[in-house]
């Protein structure tokens, strides 16, 4: 197990190494660059050519690629040129993380609530109205762009019904002390239950936004599953032995249905990380997705760098707990 987890460490480490070059020729590729954005319009020949000379922009690119990669090794990816102008960028992604990863999980848990279960029960009624039904609505949850569905929710729940906030991630001048920077679990701990109570109902329109494309996308993979588990031979051997239905449903069923759901988990935060971005800009949610499009907007390149990165890490750390998640279930992945 040991040795399976070091090959799955290095890979990481190879796979990140590989994307910094690549963000790095990217963003050197953008037009304008940091210099302009630093100066704007308005930024004479003579100031941007000392600007350039001052940032290193003069060096050769791979000289230019070394001193970027030392700085990040030590969490130095400079400073926001506009997102926050003047902090370090890596504090914008620290401040900015909290909030992303609250939506992130609720997004989450609001499809493995639903789908796992209606991907069971499709199954078992396959060819019914019922999971024709459920087919019907995975395959719009995959087709509906996350912008446009978030644009309905935010105009039925909160402006047309008035039911839930309509932005942000919190009302402005709540009464909340901050402990961890999660604003449902802050207030939690420190039992402020009215600004838990408000964190909670600021997520639930983003959090069903973005939810839709992993619960489809779970809802389908459960369902196939359990299909194919149910025409095992162990299973049709467990009736003929006078099982209980609930043993072979859980025992037999769901524990080895389950085994390629846990590795679509894991893609699937790649999926919430992308879909956070459209989400977050429409709600004014105030996590990394918006960040990033700041960054894009006033040409943030620090931001952008620390935000790609790190949003990177954080999905292939992901993908390796779901690689020993799945290692520990299943042993003859440790082989392969």
């Amino acid at each position: 197990m040991l040795k399976f987890i070091v090959r799955r460490a290095l890979q990481m480490v190879l796979a990140l190494f590989i994307l910094s070059i690549l963000l790095f020729a990217w963003l050197h590729a953008l037009p304008g660059g940091p210099v302009s954005a630093l100066l704007g319009e308005r930024g004479s020949p003579e100031a941007a050519a000392e600007l350039t000379r001052q940032l290193g922009l003069d060096r050769p690119l791979p000289v230019q690629y070394w001193s970027f990669l030392q700085r990040a090794l030590t969490g130095d990816f400079g400073i926001s040129t506009g997102v926050f102008r003047g902090q370090p960028a890596l504090d914008v992604f620290l401040t900015r993380l909290p909030a992303t990863i609250e939506l992130s999980i609720f997004a989450l848990g609001i499809a493995l609530v639903l789908a796992i279960p209606l991907g069971y029960i499709a199954a078992r009624r396959r060819g019914t109205p019922m999971d024709t039904g459920l087919v019907i609505g995975s395959l719009i949850g995959v087709a509906v762009p996350v912008f446009f569905l978030a644009f309905v929710l935010k105009y039925l729940f909160a402006v047309r019904w008035g039911l839930l906030p309509p932005s942000g991630y919190q009302t402005a001048g709540i009464n909340a002390t901050r402990v961890t920077g999660f604003a449902v679990l802050d207030g939690i701990l420190t039992r402020e239950w009215d600004a838990s109570w408000d964190a909670l109902k600021h997520l639930l329109l983003p959090a069903l936004a973005l939810s839709s494309i992993p619960f489809a996308v779970i809802f389908r993979i459960t369902r196939a599953s359990v299909l194919d588990v149910m025409d095992e031979d162990y299973v049709r051997t467990a009736r003929s032995k006078g099982l209980k239905a609930q043993t072979i449903r859980v025992r037999h069923i769901m524990r080895n249905a389950l085994i390629p759901v846990i590795t679509i988990i894991g893609l699937q935060v790649g999926a919430l990380l992308a879909g956070a971005v459209l989400t977050e800009k429409v709600f004014a949610f105030p996590g990394i997705g918006q960040a990033l499009a700041l960054g894009f907007e006033k040409r943030d390149y620090p931001v952008l760098q620390v935000l790609i990165m790190m949003a990177a890490l954080i999905y292939i750390v992901v993908n390796l707990l779901v690689d020993i998640a799945y290692a520990l279930i299943d042993p003859r992945v440790r082989t392969k």
